[in-house]
């Protein structure tokens, strides 16, 4: 989009930026007129780094691929590994119609957060009613193994109390109240649930945990010393995105499932002392963008099996 509607989305009022939604709606609505078992999706899928394969337990004859460029007021997304689309199709044998989101939008890309949650106002405004949202992460947790999973429960908005904030400015009320509440953000039930389904229906071997994630706005992995503070803050997984996203589900009234799949561990001990003889390598466990799509790929069949299950549920 043009410049004047980046702008828009970030200072104009908000009656400007509602216009935005609802022109986004209204285009999509158009194009999923075609088939009528899917212009109204129950589920948001939000698929992270290297996970963009969830799309793929669609039902191959129901499907339609709509490009973020033929939507008002979509940006573009530019991380390797985020296709940029959404795909609207049916999962499992229910065949419950779900949206998906495949490659998100990133803070860390220059847009604004009104620009990056877009995508959850539009779900909204097409009768959505749960939030499946999945990312790549870091480790912190010391127990945490790259290719574990970490069920969100709670979350740590480092930019948020610094002040960037998805909800600053006016409130859109036709959405939500001005002070979100957010001690029940990740829902319990659709926790239960995926669990249960992973190791009871599934028999899934891969190691599920909960845990608190922490948003750091990125586009740089953290420091040794940034992880040291994260983990004495309480996060168990790191990442730059989901949060907003949730804030914004939450504040739209949506359910939220939300998952990381932990793709490196977090250097945490101090650099090397140039004061030793024989010190330990500086980049010894560093991490990098072609290793978080490398254990994501890894994973993702079993991530897919997961959440088509959870989602024939709902």
């Amino acid at each position: 989009m043009a410049e004047s509607t980046s702008k828009m989305a970030e200072n104009s009022p908000p009656q400007d930026y509602l216009e935005v939604i609802e022109k986004a709606a209204t285009k999509v609505k158009t194009l999923l007129a075609a088939n009528e078992k899917l212009t109204k999706p129950r589920v948001m899928i939000i698929c992270g780094s290297g996970l963009g394969g969830i799309a793929d337990v669609l039902h191959p004859d129901d499907k339609i691929e709509i490009a973020y460029s033929e939507i008002p007021g979509f940006k573009v997304s530019t991380v390797p590994g985020h296709a940029g689309k959404l795909i609207f199709g049916l999962i499992g044998f229910n065949k419950v119609p779900v949206m998906c989101m495949v490659g998100r939008l990133h803070f860390y890309e220059g847009y604004t957060f009104q620009e990056t949650t877009l995508p959850v106002r539009l779900a909204k405004k097409l009768d959505v009613t749960t939030v499946v949202v999945t990312n790549a992460a870091g480790g912190v947790n010391p127990v945490f193994k790259p290719g574990d999973l970490m069920l969100i429960d709670d979350h740590i908005n480092f930019p948020g109390l610094a002040g960037y904030h998805p909800l600053r400015g006016p409130n859109l009320a036709e959405f939500g109240p001005r002070f979100q509440p957010l001690s029940d953000a990740y829902d319990f039930d659709l926790r239960k649930l995926f669990y249960t389904k992973a190791k009871k229906d599934l028999g899934i071997v891969r190691n599920i945990h909960e845990g608190t994630y922490f948003f750091a706005a990125g586009p740089t992995f953290e420091s040794r010393a940034e992880v040291r503070m994260i983990r004495s803050m309480g996060g168990d997984a790191v990442g730059m995105s989901t949060v907003p996203e949730v804030i914004v589900a939450r504040h739209s009234g949506l359910k939220v499932l939300a998952l990381s799949l932990i793709t490196n561990a977090g250097v945490g001990e101090k650099p090397p002392s140039a004061l030793t003889e024989d010190p330990k390598p500086l980049d010894d466990g560093m991490a990098s963008h072609e290793e978080v799509l490398e254990a994501a790929n890894e994973a993702s069949k079993d991530v897919q099996k997961i959440i088509e299950a959870t989602i024939n549920e709902l």
